[in-house]
């Protein structure tokens, strides 16, 4: 069982397991994105195969690939009978992929916002919110070593999330978008966050699919908080505003984010290995990437901390 206190010593994530499908050949539908890879049989094996690359770049942490298992995704594009299935698929997929790697490593199970990402937009249905964070953690919680919340939004967005994870006995990494304005969307600071949601089950925190940019303006903030904390970095071009995954064609017949979201293609290996010693030095222990952070930038930053 994972330590309580693992995060305190520097580790190293995984990246962006969704881009880095589509740049391997998976053939999105809809707005199903990285989901597809686990609804068609015939990916599989490129899950595993990408679990494994970011292992040996040297992850020592990685997240299921559930962040489009998501009941909201799944009845977007007419296909919720699968929610059970590709979740436990997910999990069961990763710890392959960490069992065929002989090494040492640790799966978190991707719990993600279940509304809109990058936005506090909840919805009106708060119970509807609550039962879909509470069925997917069911999905998830056997065979994961703790859970990663990944990309919430808010602080009623993180305080259910939580509820729905209460009754396992699994430690939890918090996993907070940050604008680049330096705030959630919902306007909340990540100190609110902690101040009003911090339980024992708490590992540490991380900034989750941020550019360096909102990190430099939360990384004081962070370091106050007695907590390990760090980032998962994404390298798109920009989030507007007001991005909205609201249909099936949202990103275009391609099915790829990046389409709307760009590609920040100065963010290569060697300003990735820079930008992170930098976080690193500052003190930050959990360092990541998220969309368009490939296995060769997790190498890159691998040398950090051999």
């Amino acid at each position: 069982m994972i330590d309580k206190h693992f995060f305190e010593n520097t580790r190293i994530l995984d990246g962006g397991m969704g881009q880095e499908l589509l740049n391997r050949g998976l053939k999105p539908r809809g707005t199903l994105w990285s989901a597809e890879a686990l609804i068609k049989e015939e990916y599989h094996q490129l899950v595993i195969d990408t679990h494994l690359d970011f292992i040996d770049a040297g992850a020592e942490i990685i997240v299921t690939n559930t962040f489009t298992a998501r009941k909201g995704r799944l009845i977007q594009n007419n296909c919720l009978e699968s929610f059970e299935v590709i979740n436990k698929k997910a999990v069961e997929l990763a710890l392959r992929a960490r069992d065929l790697s002989k090494k040492n490593v640790f799966i978190a199970g991707g719990l993600p916002n279940q509304k809109q990402t990058y936005s506090a937009d909840l919805g009106e249905d708060l119970h509807e919110i609550e039962v879909r964070f509470n069925e997917q953690a069911a999905m998830l919680k056997d065979g994961i070593d703790f859970f990663y919340l990944d990309v919430m939004g808010s602080g009623k967005e993180c305080e259910i999330a939580l509820n729905s994870i209460n009754k396992y006995n699994l430690p939890v990494l918090v996993g907070l978008h940050v604008k680049d304005n330096g705030k959630l969307p919902s306007g909340e600071t990540v100190e609110q966050i902690v101040n009003d949601n911090q339980n024992d089950k708490w590992m540490g925190i991380l900034t989750a699919c941020v550019s360096p940019k909102a990190y430099n303006l939360v990384k004081n903030e962070l370091k106050k908080l007695k907590l390990p904390y760090g980032f998962k970095l994404n390298a798109f071009n920009k989030i507007p505003d007001n991005y909205v995954v609201s249909s099936a064609d949202s990103w275009g017949i391609e099915g790829n984010p990046n389409k709307i979201l760009g590609v920040n293609k100065d963010l290569n290996e060697n300003e990735f290995f820079n930008i992170v010693r930098e976080y690193m030095d500052d003190g930050a222990t959990i360092l990541g990437g998220c969309c368009e952070i490939k296995p060769s930038h997790i190498k890159a930053i691998s040398q950090l901390i051999i």
